[in-house]
């Protein structure tokens, strides 16, 4: 499949999700709860599926997920390793209450809308499947890191992550197929059609959340979480994965894992802990934006 086909029905959608937002009168309402049914409905349920059915072999996957956690590693350190220099600029304009620390999630959060339509266009089943298990891992990872970079309370970040309707969802799916049940093909069917709406669903709504202006302040705090998301994360889970000459499918779905742009929630959790909204709501979107370009780029290096 050429880098072409693979990218473009994806980014079909996010586009029409963009019009659709621009060109209808349907209300904040509208979107908001359809961002609900997807988050706390439609995508769990395609992650219960796809966990719950990829076979879970450890010694063979076990490495992909080390350096996809070793990746995301990689992220969070550079975000915190890069704070002393930039906070400082952040701290030039007081109102913007902590700048720096809402935008350090944007360098190694993860859209999962865009990651399960990606690879299962790439890999079938089997691709989806092997990114369900990266998302897994990640997520508790990512929110951990995320709600600790703007509040140091433990219960708060406790409380966070065990109400994360992806965390718990894939949670259940590992436990379900590791004790070793079976999905009914009739409930199959539903999860299937479930899944098919939450990645239509999802995309839409990362074109519907895109937000290109209104960033005055914070370019270089910007420019250097954007390039940590979507090159250096990739080319450190790229160099790893060649280094442990791991399998090319896995290659290609982890290279595109670390590769995605962040996640649209990001700027729903700065927003509820009294961070910077609106700044997150443009890294974000550029780097959505962005992606349309650097995803084809390491699709090409995962060719070379």
């Amino acid at each position: 499949m050429n880098t072409v086909s693979l990218l473009f029905p994806d980014f079909a959608l996010i586009l029409i999700g963009l019009i659709l937002f621009r060109i209808t009168n349907w209300g904040a309402e509208f979107w908001s709860g359809a961002e609900k049914l997807v988050y706390f409905v439609l995508f769990p349920a395609l992650l219960f599926y796809s966990t719950a059915r990829t076979p879970l072999h450890f010694e063979t996957t076990g490495t992909m997920v080390i350096i996809g956690t070793l990746s995301t590693l990689t992220s969070i350190a550079l975000t915190w390793i890069g704070r002393p220099l930039l906070r400082s600029q952040a701290r030039k304009v007081p109102e913007q209450p902590l700048q720096y620390e809402s935008g350090m999630q944007t360098a190694y959060r993860f859209n999962s809308y865009i990651a399960l339509a990606l690879t299962s266009r790439l890999a079938g089943e089997q691709g989806a499947g092997l990114a369900a298990l990266l998302i897994g891992f990640g997520v508790p990872l990512c929110n951990m890191a995320a709600v600790h970079s703007m509040v140091q309370k433990k219960g708060h970040l406790l409380r966070e992550l065990a109400r994360n309707p992806l965390l718990i969802a894939t949670a259940g799916g590992l436990l379900f197929n590791m004790l070793g049940f079976t999905i009914p093909e009739i409930a199959g069917a539903v999860f299937t059609r479930m899944g098919n709406a939450a990645v239509a669903m999802g995309l839409l709504l990362v074109g519907a959340s895109l937000r290109l202006s209104g960033m005055h302040q914070g370019k270089a705090i910007s420019a250097y979480f954007i390039a940590i998301k979507l090159l250096i994360m990739p080319a450190a889970a790229y160099a790893m994965a060649r280094y442990a000459h791991l399998p090319m499918m896995q290659m290609q779905i982890l290279v595109l894992f670390c590769a995605l742009p962040t996640a649209s929630s990001a700027f729903i959790l700065a927003s509820r802990m009294g961070g910077n909204g609106p700044l997150v709501a443009f890294q974000i979107s550029a780097g959505t934006v962005l992606s349309a370009l650097t995803l084809p780029f390491w699709l090409w290096v995962l060719h070379v």
